[in-house]
């Protein structure tokens, strides 16, 4: 109680518990999950160009995998719950996921290219099955729930976000702006691509083993980790499902996870398809990246400030403004690199804030479950997030080949037809215009955040009652 006392209250009066190295070693665990994400993201041009597979079938076998995975999440959830390991229900999750973290992602880029399709095809499914479904979910779920275990404070979970994105976002970036240059150093053969792969499994390995090192839980102390204990025991999977699904809040939040995580499934890859066919050179994707850097850092520098101003639903809502403002001038200037830049930076700018504080906003609705439920459940709420991104980035990947496939693409072509032009600008444009403008009337419906002290303050007079 020290700590709280001398770390006084956050700006809704609820006590905080965070320091600096609290919140830079917890932020470290965000570096194995998007490397994970962003290489799954490059899957689909790896796949075509590198190993030869038909674009349309990488596509339905990548989104089999996602829905078998973002199901799976709800039953890692329930078995975190109902966890009682002495080290915690999160941390010994990232201790077990560390080594086959790193094995899988090199067998993401071991396809055997003499193989028959039927082989390769069962190969792309159950590698993806594995790093999604298993290995992804056991981390991210524990690592989206501790949040809530660390502290109450939505100021600091809020700041927490912020810390997580930039430490994933410099894991995504470098895959974003250096795999394509690195591999094709390397030769551009898939054997560069496993060696790049070697390297990413193994800072996956010695970040979650860091992780599960310096990662705390139930900073409120031995007795609230009873009562917390005790709430999660007392809910079986079919009674935690019908609260979630009467939780309006969290189910306004799967929904925008998934359409965030939509468009970040369609940029992970897409950009590239971009840059060779519309640009003339998938080598750009290093100085659209690079360009991309400034107003990733302005956004992380911005997204606290603008969510102590504003809140973070309106901070949200402000971005998606922004980045469907920047789709709409792409609409009419597609053939711009001039264009492409600017625009890319002002919708690289409205990421950063939904990537951020998403996740704050989730594990407010454990909150909500307390006060309308009496029931936590933190692993089940934090499926949202984790259930949203893996069918989000799913259907984003997939949408990629499957417009590809309508467009006639075929990586033996020396030259595309032109209808693969349109398939680009409909998955880089078109669809994460729609996405913005769908989230933004989302967020109008989510007033959880105002009503968030009133609930904490109900939940502690509960408590203090009995």
């Amino acid at each position: 109680m020290a700590k709280n006392k001398e770390l006084g209250l956050d700006s809704m009066g609820v006590p905080k518990s965070m320091r600096l190295t609290d919140y830079l070693g917890d932020g470290l665990g965000q570096l194995p999950l998007n490397i994970m994400s962003g290489l799954v993201g490059q899957l689909t041009y790896f796949y075509t160009e590198k190993v030869g597979l038909a674009a349309g079938m990488v596509a339905t076998m990548l989104l089999v995998a996602k829905i078998v995975d973002a199901f799976s999440d709800l039953i890692m959830g329930k078995i975190m719950d109902a966890g009682h390991s002495p080290k915690g229900k999160c941390r010994p999750w990232f201790l077990r996921m560390a080594l086959p973290a790193a094995v899988i992602i090199v067998l993401l880029f071991t396809v055997p290219k003499n193989a028959g399709s039927g082989f390769q095809m069962a190969y792309v499914l159950i590698t993806n099955i594995l790093i999604t479904a298993v290995i992804y979910t056991a981390v991210a779920i524990p690592y989206g729930a501790l949040m809530s275990l660390r502290t109450k404070s939505s100021d600091e979970r809020g700041k927490m976000g912020v810390f997580r994105a930039a430490f994933g976002y410099i894991a995504g970036m470098i895959i974003a702006i250096l795999l394509i240059p690195i591999t094709n150093a390397l030769g551009g053969t898939q054997a560069a691509w496993i060696k790049v792969a070697v390297v990413f499994g193994l800072i996956s390995l010695l970040s979650l083993l860091i992780l599960y090192k310096v990662s705390k839980e139930n900073a409120g102390g031995e007795a609230a980790s009873k009562e917390q204990e005790q709430a999660e025991e007392d809910v079986s999977f079919t009674e935690g499902l019908k609260i979630l699904f009467h939780n309006k809040y969290w189910v306004i939040m799967l929904f925008l996870q998934l359409l965030m995580n939509i468009s970040y499934g369609l940029s992970g890859a897409g950009g590239t398809y971009y840059c060779k066919y519309i640009l003339g050179n998938d080598n750009m994707v290093a100085l659209l990246g690079a360009v991309g850097l400034i107003p990733t850092f302005l956004g992380f520098a911005l997204t606290g400030p603008m969510a102590a101003k504003f809140g973070m639903t309106k901070t949200c809502m402000i971005s998606c403004a922004l980045g469907a403002a920047a789709c709409v001038v792409r609409v009419f200037t597609p053939y711009s690199l001039v264009t492409c830049l600017i625009g890319g930076c002002f919708t690289t700018f409205a990421n950063i804030p939904l990537m951020c504080l998403f996740g704050a906003m989730v594990n407010n609705c454990v909150e909500y479950n307390e006060w309308k439920f009496e029931k936590r459940i933190v692993g089940m709420t934090n499926s949202a997030n984790s259930f949203g991104c893996k069918i989000g980035s799913g259907i984003g990947g997939s949408l990629i080949g499957w417009l590809l496939a309508w467009g006639g693409y075929s990586a033996a072509l020396d030259t595309q037809p032109g209808t693969v032009n349109i398939a680009i600008f409909a998955f880089s444009i078109y669809i994460p215009l729609a996405l913005f403008v769908i989230m933004f009337i989302l967020l109008l419906k989510n007033d959880l955040e105002k009503k968030y002290p009133q609930i904490v303050a109900e939940i502690q007079a509960r408590k203090e009652s009995r």
